[in-house]
């Protein structure tokens, strides 16, 4: 086996077993500007988790943040948040004052702080632009969900990087249609959703470590056709997770069905256990595999919902984002796959592969989800913050 092919594997079982971060819900923030004229009411949503990582908020260090352990440091976490969102408008600062009452809500993931502001904008201003760095320097996973308002007309809706520059957006209801696509942006947040979601990664890489040893005929001469059952494997994988997460990605952003973020959570650690140790010790005839995927996407797909479903959308809105949205995590499911066939293809005769690769990565992931179960049902930490 060549050095190129072992340090690919390598790689690639690296990938399977090096996230031993907490798997919850990617680090989002809620920007909700209403606009009147040029005045702008801002509500800021905040995770609590995201806050206490970088103003250390849980002072006794007990692992839980009490109301008065937030209440006491507001004025602190108003600071924090101001110098990290700026609006300005035609290139001049806007000017902003403070709403000071403590106020929490609770989102799908948990607890957030409410931090509200008002902004003046100069007069006849027209186009208004957003200098948002909030955890710029610490999680680069972060992005801000922004939903514009103009009075009664639809809002709009965009994705904020953390230090990126943003599209000019209107100042007024009649150049509504001028500002940023909601549809392109919620394409690459479902994209960078896919990817930082360690559990959505380990329970598809747990799917397709045993595909690339389906064969065709027993005993036929290895042949460019026997590359095809491979295939018809993988594309029912892949179908049957597309569709099952789909559906309920729906249904949960439509308030249609709501279940639990904390069960839902765990459900999808247990179906990494479940698909790892199916891996080592098949309970199902590969055949039926597709239908266990079929299975777990639908709860897969409740975990994408969250962060649409707390944007709060409705109407054209909530339709264009979520089409985008749902586009954007398939569009990364199949980049991990074009990234993973080819190279597992190309080792599935090797030892290294079925014992290293297939053995051992389904082992080290199936710990780590088991790990992950634990904490989400008993609400404890195992594998750190």
């Amino acid at each position: 086996m060549s050095q190129r092919l072992l340090a690919w594997l390598l790689a690639l079982t690296a990938l399977s077993i090096s996230p031993l971060a907490q798997a919850h819900k990617p680090s989002d923030a809620y920007l909700n500007l209403q606009v009147e004229g040029t005045q702008i009411v801002q509500r800021l949503d905040v995770h609590l988790r995201d806050l206490d990582r970088e103003l250390v908020l849980d002072r006794d260090d007990d692992g839980r943040l009490q109301w008065a352990e937030v209440r006491t440091r507001w004025d602190e976490l108003q600071r924090y948040t101001a110098e990290r969102v700026r609006l300005s408008a035609d290139g001049q600062p806007c000017q902003d004052t403070a709403d000071g009452t403590p106020q929490l809500d609770e989102h799908t993931d948990g607890a957030y702080a409410v931090l509200r502001r008002h902004w003046t904008c100069p007069a006849g201003a027209q186009a208004l632009a957003i200098d948002y760095r909030l955890f710029a320097d610490s999680d680069a996973s972060h992005r801000g969900l922004l939903r514009l308002s103009h009075g009664n007309a639809a809002p709009q809706t965009a994705v904020l990087v953390p230090g990126a520059a943003t599209a000019a957006l209107p100042l007024n209801a009649g150049a509504a249609g001028a500002g940023p696509s909601s549809f392109a942006g919620f394409v690459l947040e479902g994209i960078h959703h896919i990817l930082i979601g360690t559990d959505h990664v380990l329970f598809l890489l747990a799917l397709l470590l045993p595909a690339v040893l389906v064969t065709g005929v027993a005993g036929r001469r290895e042949s460019a056709l026997q590359w095809r059952p491979m295939l018809v494997e993988v594309l029912k994988i892949v179908t049957a997770f597309t569709v099952a997460h789909s559906v309920t990605l729906a249904l949960a952003v439509l308030d249609i069905v709501d279940p639990p973020s904390r069960w839902v959570e765990s459900l999808i650690a247990v179906s990494v256990v479940f698909t790892a140790l199916d891996n080592l010790r098949p309970m199902l005839a590969p055949r039926h595999r597709w239908r266990l995927t079929l299975v777990f996407g639908l709860v897969h797909g409740f975990g994408f919902a969250g962060a649409l479903k707390d944007l709060g959308l409705g109407g054209g809105s909530l339709a264009a984002s979520l089409l985008g949205f749902n586009l954007g995590v398939e569009l990364g499911q199949l980049s991990l796959v074009a990234l993973f066939l080819p190279l597992a293809w190309w080792a599935r005769s090797t030892r290294f592969y079925q014992r290293g690769v297939l053995v051992g990565g389904s082992s080290a992931v199936a710990l780590i989800a088991l790990a992950w179960v634990v904490e989400r049902v008993f609400d404890v930490t195992v594998l750190g913050s």
